[in-house]
């Protein structure tokens, strides 16, 4: 009975698919944020801040007109 049980629940594959895409979701939402994390500080430093950044930059090329 016991064998019958774990031999059917081992070739029993119905909840492979979910778990695979599970497994595939995951993976790619670690790799958006650590990405996005990378990314982002980047270009915060691009920019900048304070009336070095593109905004102070935008500012003075307008008061300049």
């Amino acid at each position: 009975m016991l064998a019958q049980i774990i031999r059917r629940f081992a070739a029993d594959q119905t909840g492979a698919t979910a778990i695979e895409y599970a497994l595939l979701g995951t993976i790619i939402a670690v790799a958006l944020v650590a990405s996005f994390t990378l990314v982002g500080d980047g270009v915060a430093n691009m920019f900048g801040s304070g009336s070095t950044g593109a905004v102070g930059a935008i500012g003075n090329s307008v008061n300049k007109l």
